[in-house]
């Protein structure tokens, strides 16, 4: 069975009208097609998908639809949101069949990022470029997500799509039809780049955190540049004299 099971009702009546009416009455709109059937207008219960869609996993799964006591399987593929109210306006699911493969986004799970030796040096920040991927597979075999571990990210160090562990069953489509377009989901970067290593902006920041005073060489050298300027501006209204 399962994780999410959604009450559907048939719906007759379509048109902006009688669809403003449906929500006024906690319904939502929405359509459900593919597997070779036609396609049905429905509506399902606007608390249960409102709530639903708190869980990440939820675009993820394989849902049960169930509407005049029978079940079919389907993903939802489409979601229309009001543009600043807490209203869900349409719905778009996908029927699938055990037997077909599919192609569905999933999210990714970071893990152990702040014990890495990244997140452990200093003027180093771990920068997460992707929370989901698309992934393809059968329904039986789709992940809710995917685990990223970064234990061993080492600073100035990227995790790459292609370097993802897969479960069974499970492709990426973006590397298949391209491999080429690989690209990095989280980065180790310094946070000042000029520095190289990242060891002066870290032994700066440290310096100003215990509150200790610039070396007295950069000091005098910065005094000797002031009195330079000074210098240099009295001759020049001497000269302008």
């Amino acid at each position: 069975m399962g994780k999410f099971k959604i009450e559907a009702e048939p719906r007759s009546d379509v048109g902006k009208g009688a669809s403003r009416r449906l929500r006024h009455a906690g319904r939502v709109p929405a359509i459900v097609y593919g597997a070779g059937r036609e396609p049905v207008s429905v509506t399902v219960d606007h608390n249960y998908m409102f709530h639903a869609i708190e869980d990440e996993s939820f675009t993820a799964s394989v849902l049960e639809l169930v509407m005049a006591d029978k079940t079919q399987k389907v993903v939802l593929r489409d979601l229309q949101r009001h543009p600043f109210r807490p209203v869900i306006l349409h719905a778009d699911f996908q029927r699938v069949r055990d037997d077909e493969v599919i192609r569905l986004s999933v999210p990714l799970h970071f893990t152990n990022a702040d014990d890495s030796p990244a997140g452990k040096k200093a003027g180093v920040v771990v920068s997460f470029q992707a929370n989901e991927v698309e992934v393809s597979s059968l329904p039986g075999d789709l992940p809710e997500y995917i685990e990223v571990d970064l234990a061993a990210l080492e600073p100035g160090e990227s995790v790459m799509l292609s370097e993802l562990k897969l479960p069974a069953g499970v492709t990426l489509p973006l590397l298949e039809s391209s491999p080429e377009s690989d690209y990095a989901l989280v980065s180790a970067i310094f946070i000042r780049a000029s520095q190289g290593s990242g060891e002066a902006a870290a032994a700066a920041d440290a310096a100003m955190a215990d509150g200790a005073e610039v070396p007295a060489g950069e000091s005098d050298g910065a005094a000797g540049d002031a009195d330079g300027s000074d210098t240099d501006a009295g001759e020049d209204a001497d000269k302008a004299e």
